[in-house]
């Protein structure tokens, strides 16, 4: 399994903080189908996985595997601080039908690099399913090391996703294992999406893509024909996101905050955000539906 193109980090559909909005995740698997993505990465940054309870998670997982029904590969997190918690996520997404899984740093006590290496050769021997690794330095304390991405492809990792928003170690992460192309690099931060794929990039895991699959598709197909007009025309458009609906309140997380509120405001899934966050309302949703009236048009 090849571990490219655009994969949108699945934002999870909520009712309340223990109930899942089914009818908005069926509408957004089949929003997001229909954009052309490439795969499907479900319990992300994105997907608020952190927040959710075990039994949550396992819902989601069984009813998106129902809904893909094998169409696209399906990826799913299973970062947690606890190590018996990641495994059994990760057997119970192999019983599901998931494809691989997702594994960053453990987010809550500091390690080095050489206990993430530990960490990998016991959590990699003990897994059901092949692994992506995560670099999301923000949320997890460790920016990881070169060495430990090549210790992780040494234990079986299909590829790295980026989400450091440093891209002199984007392109270190290219150039180290471009005589290695089965092992993909796959870019976290949107606007780097051109320039990773066409230095040897194989793709994107954009948050972005959630509202506008189709945007980030083709951007990736313009990438990879090195298609310099289309891709200035196209990155005009991913720079609006930015500008607009992942650029609204103060919160750390608003780029997820206003993503989820724009696929609210599409009319495909319910807004709610679990706890510790809290889903824009008020002055913050009516500036996210003016942006969204105006970014369709």
């Amino acid at each position: 399994m090849m571990l490219k193109g655009i994969i949108p980090p699945v934002i999870t559909p909520l009712l309340n903080n223990d109930e899942l909005d089914t009818k908005g995740l069926k509408k957004l698997i089949e929003h997001l189908i229909n954009g052309g993505v490439h795969g499907l990465f479900l319990l992300g940054t994105n997907g608020e996985a952190p927040s959710l309870s075990y039994e949550l998670r396992k819902e989601l997982i069984t009813k998106a595997c129902k809904i893909i029904d094998k169409r696209v590969p399906v990826f799913v997190g299973i970062t947690d601080t606890s190590f018996a918690g990641s495994i059994e996520i990760a057997k119970f997404a192999k019983n599901a039908g998931v494809d691989a899984v997702v594994v960053a740093p453990p987010y809550y006590m500091p390690i080095s690099q050489n206990e993430m290496m530990t960490y990998l050769e016991n959590l990699s021997s003990a897994l059901p399913l092949p692994f992506v690794l995560y670099n999301m330095p923000s949320c997890t304390k460790l920016h990881l090391s070169i060495e430990t991405v090549k210790k992780a492809k040494e234990l079986g990792a299909l590829g790295v996703k980026d989400s450091s928003g440093d891209m002199f170690y984007l392109y270190k992460l290219i150039e180290e294992f471009r005589d290695s192309p089965e092992f993909s690099i796959m870019a976290g931060t949107e606007l780097f999406l051109p320039d990773a794929v066409m230095y040897g990039g194989h793709g994107a895991i954009a948050g972005g893509a959630n509202v506008f699959p189709r945007l980030f598709v083709n951007l990736y197909e313009a990438a990879v024909k090195k298609d310099l007009t289309e891709i200035a025309k196209l990155r005009k458009e991913v720079v609006k996101l930015y500008d607009t609906i992942y650029n609204v309140g103060d919160s750390p997380m608003k780029i997820t905050k206003g993503t989820k509120c724009s696929l609210s405001v599409m009319n495909i899934c319910n807004g709610y955000m679990a706890h510790p966050l809290r889903e824009f309302e008020g002055q913050e949703r009516q500036l996210i539906e003016q942006y969204i009236d105006k970014l369709i048009k």
